[in-house]
């Protein structure tokens, strides 16, 4: 039964939970982390590693989305971002951090951000970014808005992306936009021959709409980071991580025994800053996690210390500020950062080791299981 709340006279509200909210419980049994798995596959492409990331041109450039891809996951390009529109990324970048330390005028970095991204995206521009990923052998995804995906897709899978990812604040099942005809994911995929991952949804409805377009995972959130992201500043839109995770694998599992076995899954984006809300997302029922401002942290992050969200480049409505990541001197490279070894205790180095402890801790050898794992509410 749904837990509602009297918010006024005649008008309820459903409670729900945030990621830090809530609490693993461990079982009777224990395991060595040595014998846990954390691999996870989509359509035919398997990953060591439950992580993409968040698709923001501060953690992704081609050559980052190779990394992370020979360390295990997936690294996501935004094919609409400062790899389709300038050639020399590292000058754009540069103007960004030049901006930022602006002190007097907080705004105007995002103008600055917005200034580049008025830029043209350049077919051959993104063309040349797709085949650096291409030709390290790992796997290529890129992400493109519901306003441009039927636009940019046909170029996006004839330079070889593998996995397509359509991504904006709130998905539907059709993207409606004047003076163009509206986006019907369902036929929109059904004419791909490539896995299509789309959201952010944040209920089970919303979920379970996606899932019947015939969408190969579901993203869960708008990428919210405390301090960056501002949907619900500006939009009022907030997504309880906790409950929405749940949602959604309810979703799954009802899709799974309404198609008799098609499985689609769950990737949580928002909400996690440390290892200990990967291993909840997770326990939730995700399948992966999409990871932004934890690997902002990374020495070799192309943002340079900085970080932001697609939506902060929206012209005419930001909805994520451009903020400084942590002290260059805790700057860890990329490798550290997912596998350790670390030597801080919050639980913002070695996000993946720690996941296979939590998993480990609680007696669960692989993901799939670990989503069974026993959860309490604080408070």
């Amino acid at each position: 039964m749904r837990d509602l709340v009297e918010i006024g006279m005649g008008r309820t509200a459903r409670r729900a939970y945030g990621l830090d909210e809530v609490e693993i419980v461990p079982s009777r049994r224990t395991r060595s982390s040595s014998v846990v798995s954390t691999a996870w596959q989509i359509d035919a492409y398997r990953f060591d590693l439950p992580l993409v990331t968040h698709p923001t041109d501060a953690i992704v450039s081609p050559g980052t989305a190779v990394a992370i891809g020979e360390l295990g996951g997936l690294g996501v390009l935004n094919a609409e971002g400062l790899w389709s529109r300038h050639s020399n990324v590292e000058e754009a970048i540069f103007r960004l951090v030049r901006a930022a330390e602006d002190r007097e005028d907080p705004t105007a970095v995002v103008r600055e951000l917005q200034d580049l991204h008025s830029a043209p995206i350049r077919l051959d521009l993104l063309t040349e970014a797709i085949k650096t990923m291409r030709e390290s052998g790992v796997t290529v995804a890129a992400r493109v808005s519901p306003q441009h995906a039927a636009e940019l897709t046909p170029d996006l899978l004839a330079a070889g992306v593998e996995i397509l990812v359509v991504q904006g604040t709130i998905i539907s099942a059709e993207h409606v936009q004047r003076d163009a005809e509206p986006l019907n994911l369902k036929e929109f995929i059904g004419r791909l021959d490539v896995p299509v991952i789309a959201g952010g949804v944040s209920d089970y409805r919303t979920a379970m709409h996606l899932m019947r377009t015939g969408a190969a995972g579901v993203i869960v959130g708008h990428g919210y980071t405390e301090g960056v992201t501002s949907t619900d500043r500006v939009l009022g839109i907030g997504v309880p991580m906790a409950t929405a995770i749940v949602d959604a694998a309810a979703a799954r599992r009802d899709y799974l025994d309404e198609t008799g076995g098609r499985y689609v899954h769950v990737l949580a984006d928002g909400g996690i800053t440390t290892s200990g809300d990967v291993a909840k997302a997770i326990a939730c029922g995700a399948d992966a996690v999409m990871l932004g401002a934890p690997l902002a942290a990374a020495s070799d992050a192309p943002g340079q210390g900085l970080y932001w969200t697609a939506a902060a480049a929206h012209p005419s409505l930001p909805r994520s500020r451009v903020v400084a990541g942590p002290d260059s001197d805790y700057a860890v490279d990329l490798k550290t950062l997912l596998f350790g070894p670390s030597s801080d205790a919050e639980g913002v180095v070695n996000l993946f080791g720690a996941l296979r402890r939590a998993m480990a801790k609680t007696g669960y050898s692989d993901l799939k299981e670990f989503q069974r794992v026993g959860l309490t509410v604080r408070g």
